[in-house]
């Protein structure tokens, strides 16, 4: 079976409900290495309930995801080969630290690459809090089909990424992982074992279990509400970037970071290898 177009813009998504408390909350800020430093109290307000836990805007990427949908045999897409590329996430409300919230995906567009280059495939959800119905963040993101290529598609061609600035970052972040990070990120919702498993990683090409690149997202959403926000998680209102190699726990992840007015265009690099893990970053805050 091939991936028939049509069929994946229609794939019939069901609405995904979650309910998460002030524990789950916590347990997200931990994964993406808030609390590192026990005694900064702008980082505690993320991890203790006292004397109001706040959660980060970051996390709205975990909340009602439509699964590993890609797996599905009747979907027709080469799930082995496939790469999360871009995620994406605009805030409409600060997320409350426990709601129960509905989701519901949909793939949006299809850009066929062409034969042995692979299909992008677009999706997106809007997460709305059940009590009030009110929309809380709008996520989108590409997922690279490495082995869907000549599927056909419904655009020609992918959005251009985010410019960096040609210059030298006017602030740099550098934010260290934790040797067991992705065993406390995996928690809030990717079991996939290449984050786990020694054995499943070597199978995959790495020489150890890899971070996930959601929390190498919240690493760095942590270095722009760091520096740009004084840790006011409601002066974010839309961050994206693309994934381009990944970190190892342990690492150091360093975020570069340029301001014009209400932009805020980064990168991160691993510190220790050199190597630029996230790119063409885009995020809009206020103040």
């Amino acid at each position: 079976m091939v991936l028939d177009p049509q069929k994946i813009l229609n794939w019939p998504f069901q609405p995904v409900e979650q309910t998460y408390a002030g524990r789950d909350t916590i347990l997200y800020a931990l994964g993406c290495g808030l609390g590192a430093d026990p005694l900064d109290e702008r980082q505690l307000r993320f991890v203790f309930e006292e004397p109001e836990l706040l959660a980060l805007p970051s996390m709205a990427a975990v909340l009602s995801p439509p699964g590993f949908w890609a797996r599905h045999p009747e979907s027709g897409i080469d799930w082995v080969r496939i790469l999360h590329g871009e995620q994406a996430m605009e805030i409409h409300k600060p997320l409350p630290a426990a709601a129960t919230v509905v989701a519901t995906a949909k793939v949006t567009d299809i850009v066929d690459k062409g034969a042995g280059r692979g299909a992008l495939l677009f999706v997106q959800r809007t997460v709305r809090e059940v009590e009030t119905g009110e929309a809380l963040a709008t996520l989108r993101s590409t997922t690279f089909a490495r082995g869907d290529g000549g599927c056909g598609g419904t655009t020609e061609t992918a959005p251009a990424p985010h410019p960096i600035p040609d210059r030298a970052p006017d602030l740099t972040c550098d934010l260290p992982t934790a040797l067991n990070q992705a065993l406390i990120y995996r928690l809030s919702g990717d079991p996939n074992p290449l984050h786990a498993s020694p054995s499943v990683a070597r199978a995959a090409g790495f020489e150890r279990p890899i971070l996930h690149g959601l929390c190498s997202w919240g690493v760095a959403g942590h270095a722009i509400l760091k520096f740009y926000c004084d840790y006011d998680p409601a002066r974010i209102r839309s961050m994206a970037l693309r994934f381009s190699a990944p970190v190892y726990p342990g690492e150091t992840i360093r975020t570069e970071m340029w301001r014009s007015g209400d932009i805020v265009s980064f990168r991160a690099r691993v510190v220790e290898r050199d190597v630029v893990v996230l790119n063409n970053g885009r995020a809009e805050v206020s103040g």
